[in-house]
């Protein structure tokens, strides 16, 4: 065997590079195809990507609607919401006061419930906003 390396021309040391540059190139290409195989890690990383799209672009339009917005429009909005909350309380504490306890304990439940879901929140209020705002215009129709 030493006399064909060497009538090749390769040394056991460059046979031994050579084997560890193939293990290298080897080790590379398993990884690319367990990479094109890793369907999961695909499927998130294209999740996060199209997340981020989304994130900004639900930014970039509620930035544009608030610019869009009068600033006296917007005030009256804060001033609105500002309103509808104390309401909201002022009803609330009435409403506590007047209710027998298994009432109260039940309440006290949905009150933890809403503030732990933010989204429910914003939905009964504005769902409560618009009651408000129909039932006034109806009456000035009549």
């Amino acid at each position: 065997m030493t006399d064909k390396s060497r009538k090749n021309g390769s040394t056991p040391e460059e046979l031994r590079e050579q084997v560890e540059k193939t293990r290298e190139e080897l080790g590379e290409t398993v990884e690319a195809l367990a990479a094109r195989a890793d369907v999961k890690a695909q499927a998130q990383e294209k999740a996060a990507k199209v997340k981020g799209q989304v994130q900004d672009t639900a930014s970039h339009a509620l930035h544009a609607a608030r610019d869009k917005t009068p600033r006296p429009k917007r005030e009256k909005a804060t001033h609105a919401k500002q309103q509808l909350t104390e309401t909201t309380h002022a009803l609330g504490e009435k409403i506590q006061d007047r209710a027998p306890e298994p009432a109260r304990e039940k309440a006290h439940q949905m009150a933890e419930t809403a503030r732990s879901s933010r989204g429910l929140l914003l939905a009964g209020g504005a769902a409560t906003a618009a009651v408000i705002f129909y039932a006034r215009r109806s009456r000035r129709c009549w």
